[in-house]
């Protein structure tokens, strides 16, 4: 649809009409008798041309380009489809192990074997893909901690970094302290209410610089609120040389140090052995840290006004040109 930014200049259309009915013109033959004191000398020159009053035609193109001038000085503008802002109701940052336990395979999707990492990306791609209007930022941590993705509205290249991820790429060890350290760093600067870091792993803190409790102190002062998820199955079972045996793949998780982590920052500690169960968790953390609601459009503007002010101006010099060969 079209809009007017400067509506009120419409007042202006009978300014011409007002001119001439109410300001008396000007005698031009008797300024000129005052300003030619040799009288004689002009009845020997010939009878100057009269000034043809303009036509019906001229005058209705004056009109026009008048209120071409005024429509274009009211600033038309085309208002084009509401589109939704990007409004942030959480900024999430993701914390993903990539240690090189993570590549036991004792998950399964869609009815085959994957390793950690394969179910991790399936479930928390689906989980960056509904977070519509959050900031979602990603830390991968193995040997150290690295920032993949600084915080965002765009969740489909968030998403994208994840897949790309691999085991190993950060390290075969994990340092959960320095991912949570990290998570500190990039969210002390936001609003108190939207500090939120989901760290996923399935072992102990190998490594790093900060012991992961520490992290967690830190984490406490700077209001950063952390959910835990410890991921592996309890039982798999190995063929063998010697045959088939039941062991447990998540011995190495220290579930101990997730759950303090979490309950000090005032987050869940969550266990996810399955893929199913890896689901419900972030349905449920999509129901503990809702989307915000609220939306905000805009309608995206497209000057109009140089096209009436265009053809005013060309129907005006036309004009012009008129009278001087007149």
């Amino acid at each position: 649809m079209i809009e007017f930014a400067w509506p009120y200049v419409f007042l202006c259309l009978p300014l011409p009409w007002l001119v001439r009915k109410f300001i008396p013109a000007v005698d031009a033959t008797r300024q000129a008798a005052l300003k030619a004191p040799f009288l004689e000398e002009l009845q020997d020159l010939p009878t100057a041309h009269r000034i043809a009053a303009p036509t019906r035609s001229l005058l209705w193109l004056a009109v026009l380009a008048w209120v071409l001038l005024v429509t274009a000085s009211a600033r038309p503008q085309w208002l084009g489809e509401p589109i939704e802002l990007a409004m942030s109701g959480r900024d999430l940052m993701m914390a993903v192990d990539l240690s090189g336990s993570m590549e036991t395979p004792d998950f399964k999707l869609n009815g085959r074997a994957v390793d950690r990492l394969t179910a991790t990306k399936a479930v928390a791609g689906q989980f960056i893909d509904r977070r519509v209007g959050d900031r979602i930022g990603l830390i991968l941590f193995g040997d150290r901690a690295y920032l993949q993705a600084p915080l965002t509205f765009d969740r489909k290249t968030v998403h994208t970094l994840l897949e790309e991820s691999a085991i190993g790429l950060a390290g075969e060890k994990t340092a959960i302290g320095d991912a949570i350290g990290l998570a500190v760093k990039r969210l002390r600067d936001n609003p108190e209410n939207q500090r939120i870091l989901i760290l996923l792993s399935d072992g102990a803190n190998t490594a790093g610089e900060v012991q992961p409790l520490q992290a967690a102190e830190l984490a406490v002062k700077e209001k950063l609120k952390i959910y835990t998820i410890g991921v592996g199955a309890d039982e798999m079972v190995i063929r063998d040389f010697f045959g088939s045996r039941r062991v447990n793949p998540s011995q190495d998780l220290d579930e101990k140090t997730m759950t303090a982590i979490a309950e000090k920052t005032g987050g869940r500690y969550f266990r996810a052995r399955d893929t199913e169960e890896l689901n419900k968790i972030y349905d449920m953390l999509n129901e503990l840290e809702p989307v915000e609601k609220d939306k905000r459009y805009f309608r995206p503007r497209a000057e109009l006004f140089p096209w009436p002010l265009g053809v005013a101006l060309i129907l005006a010099g036309g004009l012009i040109l008129v009278r001087i060969k007149d």
